[in-house]
């Protein structure tokens, strides 16, 4: 059910699924829905990653047709894949088809998701969603998004989700790497992946374990970090207790539905 217009604080964050790598059996994958009001107390609401699973339970939460924007951090199914179901939603909605949103990402996204769907390229979802790709900052209404290449085998992104002087640090999919810092400077809280254990022969330029994510935030001063992305054969505790070890900060878990108000 979509929340009342106005009843929104400076940003809001919904985890919608948070399971790493594919759907878990208490969490679908990655998706996190963001609000905002802007000063006619209109409230707008962007997606970071649209994952496999996410599309059900985003319906409980929103109505999917009050999205304003798409964002993916990259093209891994886990984080784009069920834009299928929501292609399908826009197109033949009962009402009418819904008029297009952007749908921004890495070099390619338009293409990727008329695989994925079986659909020729031209036009593909191009009816449907406004593809964009990532060059620099982005204006969606009050929200200021900027993207930030991080380290993974495919192109990837961080995102800053900035509004009303509140920003939302979110890694996507990373291993460690500088720009993780660049990404977590200044963020009121951080939303950082815990895909690995820390210890384990882990490859490199893939994730973060629960240790890395908590160094992170230490070293940008994060007073919020919340730890996602955990695969569904580990412990979420096991990778707070190595978080913990290195950020004294406030610490938790994502867990579907969960909200998090910034300001």
């Amino acid at each position: 059910m979509t929340r009342p217009e106005g009843d929104v604080p400076s940003m809001r964050l919904t985890v919608i699924g948070c399971s790493g790598s594919f759907a878990g059996p208490d969490a679908a994958a990655s998706c996190y829905l963001v609000e905002t009001t802007d000063e006619h107390d209109r409230t707008w609401r962007i997606l970071l990653d649209l994952g496999s699973g996410t599309l059900g339970p985003l319906q409980k939460l929103a109505d999917p047709a009050s999205v304003d924007a798409v964002f993916f951090s990259h093209l891994h199914a886990d984080h784009c894949i069920d834009l299928c179901g929501y292609y399908v939603f826009r197109k033949y909605h009962p009402g009418g088809a819904l008029p297009p949103i952007p749908v921004w990402g890495p070099v390619g996204v338009a293409r990727r998701m008329a695989q994925a769907y079986d659909l020729p390229e031209d036009p593909g979802m191009a009816l449907e969603f406004g593809f964009r790709e990532y060059a620099g900052p982005v204006d969606v209404g009050p929200f200021h998004v900027e993207p930030v290449r991080v380290a993974h085998p495919v192109p990837a992104y961080g995102l800053r989700v900035t509004a009303h002087g509140r920003t939302l640090a979110y890694t996507g999919d990373s291993g460690p790497c500088v720009a993780l810092d660049r990404l977590a400077d200044g963020a009121d809280l951080l939303l950082a992946e815990a895909s690995f254990r820390d210890g384990d022969d882990n490859p490199a330029d893939l994730h973060l374990s629960g240790r890395e994510a908590g160094e992170v935030a230490a070293r940008s001063g994060a007073p919020q970090l919340v730890v996602t992305h955990v695969p569904p054969w580990y412990d979420v505790a096991d990778m707070l207790a190595e978080a913990r070890e290195v950020y004294d900060g406030e610490l938790s878990a994502a867990t579907p539905g969960a909200t998090y108000d910034l300001g």
